[in-house]
């Protein structure tokens, strides 16, 4: 960087009259020497400054949480629009998100956008701020971070058909039959790995196909949570199926910030953080959420 240094001030030097090699032996010299010099800073500081701008840009404003969840999950959440239609979510988890925009002073926007994979992929990305309503995972602690305490407990079980022979009391004895879930879904890191590494289990897009599989017999059971999978089997009409006991897992919801997040600051974790403290004091509030979301979600659809 010297030498470059030096040979641009030698060649600026040279065009003014000054040769790089002679002294500058009068002040004439060194009063051009000098003009040469000036007259080139002006335009080498407006490049450097236009980089700098380029590269310091201003923060994105944080003004509201763009939050969204798992769509096929009631009485926690499930969209607004059953068409498909972009819109809200509803449900549990949706009040809570209210509730949580009150304490901390910011909206949360409830956004229905798809399905549960791509609602990760959105977050991964930074094209969402939160997520109410996660489990714990290692991998998607390299995109997000959770919000203590956990908001719920959940379980999950298995499901069986009226005639099914399954006998369950641990995990292995699910290895000898074929089993459904939903794509993309998490039921505690422990399960999943055992899962992978030693059961047949099919993950297809939504809770009604499975539901659909299992009935006409294409699976043996289906993996899911107990409240999410009584709300569906109500709204289907579908008798007959019923859990197994012991649960498969028991395992806590989330509240969740994405790294690419603007609103992922320090001081809004701080407050987010208070308030799930706050709502963990409350211990009925959850459970009132809860069974609003169930009424609302029996009421038939228009």
């Amino acid at each position: 960087m010297a030498i470059a240094g030096f040979r641009f001030h030698a060649t600026l030097a040279a065009g003014a009259g000054v040769t790089a090699d002679a002294p500058l032996r009068d002040a004439a010299a060194r009063v051009a020497l000098c003009m040469v010099l000036m007259g080139a800073a002006p335009g080498a500081s407006a490049q450097v400054s236009q980089a700098r701008s380029a590269d310091e840009a201003a923060p994105v404003a944080c003004t509201e949480l763009r939050a969204s969840g798992n769509p096929q999950y009631p009485p926690y959440l499930w969209p607004e629009n059953e068409d498909g239609r972009a819109g809200e979510l509803v449900g549990a988890a949706a009040e809570l998100a209210q509730w949580i925009g009150r304490e901390v002073g910011m909206p949360v926007r409830m956004r229905y956008i798809g399905p549960w994979g791509r609602v990760q992929q959105e977050m991964r990305a930074g094209n969402l701020d939160a997520i109410v309503g996660a489990f714990f995972t290692q991998a998607r602690t390299e995109y997000m971070d959770y919000i203590h305490p956990p908001f719920r407990e959940t379980r999950t079980v298995v499901w069986i058909g009226p005639r099914s022979r399954l006998q369950y009391q641990r995990w292995s004895d699910l290895q000898a039959w074929r089993g459904a879930t939903v794509i993309n879904n998490s039921f505690g890191e422990e399960f999943d790995r055992y899962a992978r590494e030693k059961l047949d289990i099919e993950q297809v897009p939504s809770l009604e196909q499975a539901i659909q599989m299992l009935q006409r017999g294409r699976v043996d059971y289906l993996i899911y949570e107990d409240s999410p999978g009584e709300a569906y089997l109500a709204r289907l009409g579908v008798k007959g199926m019923r859990q197994l006991q012991p649960a498969v897992a028991s395992e806590p919801l989330y509240l969740t910030l994405s790294h690419r997040s603007p609103c992922n600051t320090p001081e809004l974790r701080g407050r987010l953080q208070r308030a799930m403290y706050k709502f963990a004091r409350e211990r009925k509030l959850m459970d009132e959420f809860v069974a609003r979301a169930q009424l609302l979600w029996r009421k038939p659809r228009e």
